[in-house]
């Protein structure tokens, strides 16, 4: 693994991409589209990684994505993506990234994102409180 780019030093957990062909858009570029997916691959490894929980019990729900582009990405490259929970409500936690490419061994900002989740029970279709669990979990892992 090659060492973290300094551009990442206040995310907490940082997720890798590896930029497929597949990811490509007829202009050689990774699509705009695709950098949701790279997004949510970190929210949900870090998600995962702060509470324990499988996939199937995370219980939030995307809100809100803003994507901002910095630098193209292009096949081969490697991304390495920051995450960090921004803030926390009564229902809701505001989560921020950044996106990051190792080129000529100078790191370049690809992308960086905000999203709002919600905690959500899914069998009773409504938002619920944000656990204790996670506000502990997030306080514990941006130590």
């Amino acid at each position: 693994m090659t060492e973290l780019s300094p551009l990442l030093a206040e995310f907490p957990f940082v997720y890798r991409a590896e930029v497929r062909f597949r990811d490509l858009d007829a202009l050689g570029h990774v699509n705009n589209a695709v950098y949701a997916t790279y997004f949510e691959s970190a929210r949900l490894n870090y998600y995962q990684a702060l509470t324990g929980l499988p996939l199937a019990r995370l219980n939030i729900i995307l809100a809100e994505i803003t994507i901002t582009y910095h630098a193209p990405a292009h096949f081969g490259d490697t991304l390495d993506i920051g995450a960090r929970v921004a803030s926390i409500g009564t229902k809701s936690f505001v989560m921020e990234y950044l996106a990051v490419a190792q080129r000529d061994h100078t790191a370049l900002k690809i992308a960086t994102c905000r999203s709002v989740l919600v905690a959500y029970d899914y069998q009773t279709g409504k938002s619920v409180p944000v656990s204790e669990e996670l506000r502990r979990a997030v306080e514990v892992g941006d130590r």
